[in-house]
């Protein structure tokens, strides 16, 4: 049986591929697990029958058989321990692929959402302006030490696994308008690497279709 992943039926993004089912369709393709998609609307993850597999209302979830997991990271964890290529085989170099995972969510990931939302909801604040530099310092902390982490390896630790999945959705986010990933040289070719692989291609044109579709009314 073929799980069944949620995902928005208009999704705010506008088809660049951050909505958080796009880490869950690209762990699925990684692993060659073919799957179902329910699209839902912003009332729809507000209604009871989603409420109950995902509390807090919101996307992606996962649903095989008498099986129900909600949140990104931890939906990609168990894609990941289902097939092989996303954690590797030795138990060291397992432990640090989920350590990445981790890392990507709690601490790369803070920093530059809150960037991102200032950016959106704050800019005509009379704060916004003041408040900017220390937004981009800490979004800046982060990306060097990662940068400093990376040097010349093509992969964060040894080969392509869940780590870099989900550390490449999360740079992802700092878009070209920001200007903050481009200082990094290292990084936006790792994340170009990471946006060659054909597993991520498939998971982005199926989330892009979704998106044009929606567009087109239909």
């Amino acid at each position: 049986m073929s799980p069944t992943i949620t995902a928005f039926k208009a999704s705010p993004d506008r088809g660049q591929g951050l909505a958080r089912d796009m880490q869950v369709r690209w762990a699925l393709e990684e692993v060659g697990q073919p799957y179902e998609v329910r699209l839902v609307t912003f009332p729809e993850m507000k209604a009871p029958a989603h409420l109950a597999i995902h509390p807090f209302g919101q996307i992606p979830t996962y649903e095989a058989g008498d099986l129900a997991l909600f949140e990104s990271g931890a939906i990609v964890f168990h894609i990941a321990q289902q097939g092989p290529g996303l954690l590797p085989n030795d138990v060291n170099a397992r432990a640090r692929a989920l350590t990445w995972m981790f890392a990507a969510q709690a601490t790369m990931q803070p920093p530059i959402v809150e960037r991102g939302m200032a950016s959106i909801f704050e800019r005509d604040k009379p704060w916004y302006e003041a408040r900017l530099p220390m937004l981009d310092q800490a979004v800046h902390a982060r990306l060097s030490q990662l940068s400093n982490h990376l040097g010349d390896a093509e992969w964060l630790d040894g080969d392509f696994s869940a780590g870099d999945l989900m550390m490449v959705t999360v740079l992802r986010r700092l878009t070209p308008s920001l200007g903050l990933l481009e200082q990094y040289p290292s990084l936006v070719a790792y994340v170009a690497r990471a946006e060659a692989r054909p597993a991520y291609r498939r998971a982005f044109d199926a989330q892009l279709a979704v998106f044009n579709a929606a567009s087109a009314g239909q």
